[in-house]
């Protein structure tokens, strides 16, 4: 939002006049209430937090206002930011696959460059603590620089970027609403995004519709059943999505390969002990988060299943909580891998898929 700022001071100075009168009112009745007037500049945002979530994790020196994500949300879908003004963050992270690239197992960046790891989900990041697959960026602000520079994504230098936005008809105005004062940089464009990126909760699933018993919904028995497979060692997912967020937002090594190619921490830290390890992806919509792990091999869920049965590799840094590595997985019957997909799909959240104040700005 554009604030007007000799309007604003118009309306300002007309409350100082009525607060006035109300104040010399109030000697004679002291059940009128004199207002308090708050000063002009950004307005603090209020997270929704589910009710059965912990308290989200945001930084001190980065409060959230109602500005700063307004002008994330804007960035974010503005493809101002990439070389030839054809890309977006939003084009990887599109809303309808719950902010994945749109089924792509790798994404294209402006050049027609194909990655090598498969676009990660935006959901709940309020309550991460390190990003991407491999953690290199310890801070979401961090992570919202990578991509525009990046000559395989975005491909824009932040110098020009920023003068392109210091140019741009709307973005200084909503700049210095977000920041007041402050002359447009790349770290307060990233502040700014990662402010959005926080603001984009999922936690109302049918799924947790069922934890927090809620009388509508309802289980059928082979979801009831695969929740038990989940839960338990039968199928061994709580260790590494147990969480109300389904996610540990640690880093593991799950048995995908005896041979390590994809390094992972390991490649960041060169710890050989941390080879082969990636975050552990949130199971929150994950039906429309195909396809799946950090290099999107497995088409689909039966896939993935089918992995943590029969699949599991032993190698140096396979993950302890692979307790079945030496059997080759978990050796589930048919059943079992049919009712552990049918309860997967009750983390699909109609309205955080549908959210308006997640969508593109234009089509408000």
């Amino acid at each position: 939002m554009v604030i007007d700022r000799g309007r604003w001071n118009c309306v300002l100075m007309c409350a100082l006049i009525v607060g006035s009168i109300l104040s010399g009112c109030a000697k004679d009745d002291p059940t009128i209430e004199v207002p308090i007037l708050e000063s002009s500049g950004p307005q603090p945002y209020f997270l929704e937090v589910p009710d059965h979530f912990p308290e989200p994790l945001i930084p001190n020196d980065k409060p959230m206002t109602v500005q700063g994500v307004e002008l994330g949300r804007k960035l974010f879908y503005d493809p101002i930011l990439s070389g030839d003004f054809t890309q977006s963050c939003a084009s990887c992270h599109n809303q309808k696959f719950a902010f994945t690239d749109n089924g792509l197992r790798f994404s294209l960046g402006i050049d027609g460059i194909e990655g090598d790891r498969n676009s990660m989900a935006i959901i709940n990041l309020a309550w991460g603590a390190s990003f991407l697959w491999d953690g290199r960026s310890p801070t979401l602000e961090s992570q919202a620089l990578e991509p525009v520079p990046n000559p395989i994504e975005m491909h824009l230098a932040w110098s020009e970027a920023v003068e392109r936005l210091k140019n741009d008809a709307d973005y200084p105005d909503l700049f210095d609403g977000a920041f007041p004062d402050q002359p447009i940089t790349s770290d307060l464009a990233a502040n700014a995004m990662a402010q959005f990126m926080r603001s984009i909760v999922s936690g109302n699933s049918r799924y947790d519709a069922y934890v927090k018993r809620e009388g509508w919904a309802r289980f059928t028995p082979d979801e009831i059943l695969g929740e038990q497979i989940y839960n338990s060692e039968v199928g061994d997912c709580f260790h590494c999505h147990g969480t109300i967020l389904l996610t540990d937002n640690e880093f593991h090594n799950n048995g995908l390969d005896s041979n390590v190619t994809g390094k992972g921490v390991g490649g960041v830290t060169g710890e050989p002990n941390q080879m082969g390890l990636f975050k552990t992806p949130t199971l929150r919509n994950v039906a429309l988060t195909a396809p799946y792990m950090h290099d999107g091999r497995f088409n689909t869920l039966e896939e993935v299943v089918e992995h943590y049965s029969s699949g599991v590799k032993f190698s140096p840094t396979v993950d302890p909580l692979m307790k079945q590595v030496a059997q080759g997985g978990l050796q589930l019957s048919d059943d079992q891998k049919r009712q552990l997909v049918a309860f997967l799909k009750t983390f699909t959240d109609e309205d955080f898929l549908n959210n308006p104040t997640y969508a593109d700005p234009q089509l408000d």
